[in-house]
């Protein structure tokens, strides 16, 4: 299927499937049950999106009043299962008490902000489409995710994961997966939804390095950072600077991406393995924005975005489709300069053909 072709059944969530089947399993209650409740909720779901794309999700306008900036809507699920939920917060409200519907809320604009001023991208669809997010979903939900639709976040189970709201990156990465779904429409399986994984990582990270005023340099380059409860030993779920290093724990496990293609795993499980070798092209990217240095959303971010919105980015593509592309998109933005360089650099780094 070509990226013009329909979207793509996809339910995208945060934490990984085979983190949650390994908390399922553990031995202490207060682990597997909100784990096991989580993957069931997933599974449902999954299937709902599925059904979505058969029958088509309603079509949304943006109000005429806020053409030009965001037009947020936050939703109270009340730990209940039915989306949206009560609306508590619209476009222009002031904060009110909950943390979690300011975080939702601020965490959608900053999104916005950061693909319209530095890409000139009107929301996520490119047309000004309304961002809508229910915060407090069910009991204990150990995930946020993109419905197709709109954001939700749990609120965690306060033992291995805090509320999904609290990082920035997980919020943007989440909505880039809307991105991903109105333009190139990565396959959500092996290298195309690894592509597709990394993609949310990389917006992610750069709407968090851009809300922060942080230079490549400067930047953690983690994603969810903050939402790992204090017993877990770890620092976020992934690390673009050094994947495989985001956690080591007793109950989780070790961290499993790989940086480059000799670790590369061959999985039939998390749709291919598209949370794992993600790690992959996150590395690349990571080495192409500290190469150049400066903003991480300015070069090395606009040479990405070019490639996932210009039309050429097979949904089925692989790594070397996509590393190829990015060296394309390199030199005819930049020529053969130091960012043409950095990308053949980076992908050599990790391993994928580029040339």
């Amino acid at each position: 299927m070509t990226s013009n072709g329909g979207f793509e059944p996809v339910f995208c969530s945060i934490v990984p499937p085979h983190v949650l089947d390994k908390l399922a399993r553990h031995d202490d209650p207060a682990l597997a049950t909100p784990a096991r409740r989580t993957l069931e909720r997933d599974a449902l779901e999954r299937t709902r999106r599925r059904l979505t794309t058969v029958i088509g999700a309603p079509a949304a306008t943006p109000p005429e009043d806020t053409a030009d900036g965001p037009h947020r809507t936050i939703y109270d699920a009340g730990h209940r299962q039915d989306l949206p939920g009560k609306k508590v917060r619209g476009e222009g409200d002031q904060p009110g008490q909950d943390a979690s519907v300011n975080r939702a809320y601020a965490g959608l604009g900053a999104t916005f902000e950061l693909y319209q001023k530095a890409y000139g991208r009107n929301s996520i669809d490119g047309s000004g489409l309304p961002l809508n997010a229910s915060v407090h979903f069910d009991e204990n939900y150990d995930n946020a995710f993109w419905n197709g639709e709109q954001m939700v976040f749990g609120d965690g189970d306060n033992e291995i994961f805090l509320d999904f709201t609290i990082p920035v990156d997980v919020i943007g990465h989440e909505l880039t997966h809307g991105v991903t779904q109105y333009t190139a429409n990565l396959a959500y399986y092996g290298q195309s939804g690894a592509l597709n994984e990394s993609l949310s990582d990389v917006f992610g990270s750069l709407i968090k390095q851009y809300s922060l005023g942080q230079s490549a340099a400067d930047a953690d380059w983690l994603i969810g950072a903050g939402l790992l409860a204090p017993r877990v030993t770890g620092k976020a779920l992934r690390s673009m600077k050094d994947p495989g290093t985001a956690y080591d724990d007793d109950v989780l496990g070790k961290d499993p991406q790989p940086g480059t293609m000799d670790g590369y795993v061959h999985t039939s499980q998390d749709n291919g393995g598209v949370h794992i070798n993600s790690g992959i092209p996150n590395h690349a990217f990571y080495l192409v924005a500290t190469e150049l240095g400066g903003n991480a959303w300015e070069r090395a971010g606009q040479i990405w975005y070019d490639v996932l919105t210009g039309g050429q980015l097979q949904s089925e593509a692989d790594f070397t489709d996509f590393a190829k592309l990015t060296v394309a998109a390199a030199k005819a933005r930049y020529q053969e300069g130091a960012e043409h360089d950095a990308v053949l650099k980076a992908w050599e780094g990790v391993g994928v053909p580029a040339s």
